[in-house]
């Protein structure tokens, strides 16, 4: 066996333990994981391997790594977290999805007109992890890549810019908890049709349809998301804490 097989090989391996690792853990996004020397004695893995599987990882935007500080699980922040935290102090799960409603839609009409073959390859990679996540972590880390790379192919960085930030404050208001009904998304879950539309109409560079097929989708979301909650602005301020805690049980894009 060659040096290069035997190194693939063992990326592979490193791969798929890390992938495992990660969907049993519970650990909320931005968690540091262990040090590199000890996750990959707890994997069984060379430290070579591991940073090559880690590598993988962070492209995929499951993890980001910080020079000096380690390797923390989920997208990695925008720089200005400072003012993320002082918006997310003041907005609630209800100003995120009208916010979204305004945004998204016009992101998936540019993505139709911007998104190479490259783009489509992989929202529908993406498609098909979300379908065969055995947990809800697995499904919404694909699911936060799906929407990201919809916002890479419309190739306007400050309207990436701007769809970073709005999820940075959206994991800190919506996100961040663990589901508690099911242990894995049902086979029939509304976002895997949904996703397929805003995909299909993005692949035949239909603006319209694909605005249009962001919007229902939304919709969707914010439907499942206020019917397990009550309006934070229709509370008395000691009850909009927990309002807010009752929606993180709510159903995600």
């Amino acid at each position: 066996m060659t040096y290069a097989i035997a190194d693939d090989l063992a990326t592979g391996t490193a791969l798929a333990r890390l992938r495992s690792y990660l969907a049993q853990i519970e650990m909320p996004l931005d968690s540091r994981l262990p040090p590199e020397r000890e996750l990959a004695e707890t994997l069984g893995v060379t430290r070579a391997g591991l940073r090559k599987a880690l590598a993988v990882l962070e492209s995929e935007n499951q993890i980001w790594r910080h020079v000096g500080k380690g390797t923390f699980i989920g997208s990695r922040p925008i720089e200005t977290m400072a003012d993320v935290a002082a918006i997310t102090r003041r907005t609630n799960p209800t100003e995120v999805m009208r916010t979204r409603l305004v945004l998204e839609p016009e992101v998936a009409r540019m993505a139709a007109l911007n998104a190479t073959s490259t783009h489509i390859a992989e929202m529908r990679l993406c498609m098909q992890r979300t379908r065969a996540a055995q947990t809800w972590r697995q499904y919404e880390a694909w699911d936060n890549r799906l929407h990201r790379v919809i916002a890479e192919s419309t190739q306007n960085s400050l309207l990436l810019a701007l769809l970073d930030t709005l999820n940075a404050v959206r994991r800190a208001v919506v996100w961040g908890r663990l589901r508690v009904d099911k242990v894995r998304p049902a086979a029939n879950h509304h976002s895997f049709d949904d996703h397929e539309a805003i995909v299909a109409a993005i692949e035949d560079r239909d603006l319209n349809r694909a605005a249009a097929a962001m919007r229902a989708h939304l919709e969707n979301v914010e439907r499942n998301l206020m019917r397990s909650r009550p309006a934070p602005e229709a509370l008395m301020p000691d009850a909009r804490e927990a309002a807010v805690a009752q929606a993180q049980s709510a159903a995600r894009a």
